[in-house]
């Protein structure tokens, strides 16, 4: 009896001590306001709100492909299961137009939503918790000026007991570094914007920085390198191979237009990031290029005196890459010499010389085969060399054929293991759910 008793209290308290912890998760909901009229918020702030939301990539996540700007419902393929950003119009019923200022600074800080449901961090508020009050409000002020969308996202497909928000609660305690932005007091004030701006707004280190089991960022690896939605990006400290080549005009220039000589066109995710700094006033860009060259600083390396190091010799070893990969050869000849054959009628739009790549060069064959699968789109207002999917036209073979020709007739490096299974994972990482 006397051990029955004691079973079933310590059951009850079990109970007692999981429905405690529960609660102490549970977030209260923020009062619904009436949607502001756009008249209720000045021009200027507004128009630094328009900066600041494509520092912030703000389009991109929240705009469905042929959908709406900012009515979300975007898939974002994670470890974890899909998930769907959210509509962030002005919108009352299913966008953020109910939202009070102080609501949406809890969310961007906290992860928190109006209702007191948790937020995923794929959404960066590891990072908009470092932005300032008057910034986070002129953010504010740009999206409940914009076209309110009634739109709900599709519900998220995680893997369970994922879907369980109140689980964020241990994560952020975790993982989330309630910290504000420090200026460091012996660096410039240009250094410090860059820094303010890279990892606030910009949350650069969620892509270049490895994640761990959790999907958190590995903070003793800040900015070595990491993958975002099946692309590597490469890393932005002093392990990065070229980073003795980016001065801070050079990677100025590569930010505001997505195309460097030495480096090729930006694609992927990092397309639209160049697309939307495009927009942005040269110095805040600068600014960003100043805080990550000095983060790529290597010693005496040519960045320190605002030059990049001389350029780089092609190498084209055309007969030696034909003879032993003939059918990526034929490949070649078909489907891509028009554009980056030698003397081709396409190269004069800027076409950086696929020689000077640095992704055919990387260790890592991944974004050579995802630039091959997925081509470089078009973006509105940018000028800059396009290249077409070859998705649906390519095999995996072809696909694997044609990167080991272009990796031995354009580089110097060993050759790519076991491309063909690389070339499985990056198209099935690549496709839309």
């Amino acid at each position: 009896m006397r051990f029955r008793t004691c079973l079933l209290g310590g059951a009850a308290l079990a109970i007692l001590g999981a429905c405690g912890a529960y609660a102490l998760t549970l977030r209260s909901s923020m009062a619904a306001i009436t949607p502001p009229s756009q008249a209720s918020f000045d021009k200027v702030t507004v128009e630094k709100g328009a900066i600041l939301a494509a520092i912030a990539d703000c389009t991109v996540c929240h705009t469905a492909p042929g959908g709406e700007p900012f009515a979300g419902g975007l898939p974002l393929k994670t470890p974890f299961g899909t998930l769907y950003s959210t509509n962030i119009t002005p919108e009352e019923t299913t966008g953020v137009g109910s939202w009070s200022l102080e609501a949406f600074k809890r969310a961007m800080r906290e992860g928190v939503d109006r209702q007191g449901d948790y937020l995923y961090p794929a959404f960066p508020y590891t990072h908009y918790n470092h932005v300032a009050d008057d910034d986070l409000a002129a953010l504010y002020a740009f999206l409940m000026t914009r076209r309110p969308v009634k739109a709900t996202p599709p519900p998220n497909d995680l893997i369970p007991p994922l879907g369980f928000r109140p689980l964020l609660a241990g994560w952020n305690l975790l993982f989330l570094d309630e910290a504000p932005f420090a200026p460091a007091e012996d660096q410039s004030a240009e250094w410090n914007r860059g820094a303010y701006l890279v990892e606030g707004l910009g949350h650069c280190g969620l892509c270049h920085t490895p994640l761990n089991l959790a999907g958190a960022e590995k903070t003793s690896k800040t900015f070595a390198g990491g993958v975002a939605e099946g692309w590597t990006a490469p890393p932005l400290d002093a392990s990065n191979p070229n980073a003795a080549r980016w001065s801070v005009d050079r990677l100025t220039a590569y930010l505001r237009s997505g195309l460097d000589a030495e480096h090729g066109v930006a694609a992927g995710p990092m397309g639209p990031v160049t697309h939307g700094l495009s927009t942005v006033p040269e110095g805040e860009v600068r600014a960003i290029a100043v805080y990550i060259t000095s983060k790529m600083e290597t010693g005496e390396s040519a960045q320190q005196h605002g030059e990049s190091l001389p350029a780089a010799k092609p190498l084209d070893n055309a007969e030696e890459a034909a003879a032993t990969h003939q059918a990526g050869a034929a490949i070649f000849a078909g489907a891509c010499a028009g554009c980056h054959g030698t003397g081709a009628p396409m190269s004069s739009d800027g076409r950086p010389s696929l020689a000077l790549t640095t992704d055919l060069a990387a260790d890592d064959p991944r974004n050579t085969i995802q630039t091959i699968l997925q081509g470089i789109p078009e973006l509105a207002g940018q000028k800059r060399p396009l290249m077409p999917s070859f998705a649906g036209v390519f095999s995996d073979r072809d696909v694997a054929e044609v990167t080991a020709y272009l990796r031995v007739r354009f580089t110097d490096q060993p050759a790519w293991p076991n491309l063909h299974d690389a070339v499985v994972e990056a198209r099935n990482e690549g496709e839309k759910p």
